[in-house]
């Protein structure tokens, strides 16, 4: 899967997402487009996520989308659950996830992430 195409959503009118994009799924001549949605919060460990966030974005969804629900924290295990079993179409990206996902890219510890982060998003003069 190829991710080909995203943009974030006007702040003021995000109608539940983050951003919307589509993916790419398959070889050459032979692949679809699958559109997606794309909530993130950026909740302190200790602030699970409730029910309310993540209903937003599922609301949100359109015919044939799936949804990306990322967070620096973690999903209450109720919220969870229900995705789960009401089988909505929506991938969970949790601070777990990302401390694994920066790992396995390279960046350890905290002064190798932030060195990544400070060269990717260099801060902007006020």
């Amino acid at each position: 899967m190829t991710a080909i195409d995203s943009w974030g959503d006007r702040p003021w009118l995000d109608g539940g997402r983050d951003a919307v994009g589509k993916y790419r799924i398959g070889l050459d001549e032979n692949f679809i487009e699958v559109e997606f949605a794309l909530e993130a919060k950026c909740y302190d460990v200790k602030h699970g996520v409730g029910i309310k966030e993540t209903s937003r974005l599922i609301s949100r969804l359109k015919h044939r989308q799936f949804g990306v629900f990322v967070t620096t924290s973690y999903l209450h295990h109720l919220t969870y659950k229900e995705i789960k079993e009401d089988r909505h179409p929506i991938i969970v990206i949790s601070a777990r996830d990302i401390v694994g996902i920066l790992k396995q890219s390279g960046y350890a510890v905290q002064t190798e992430v932030e060195r990544w982060l400070n060269s990717t998003f260099p801060k902007q003069p006020a």
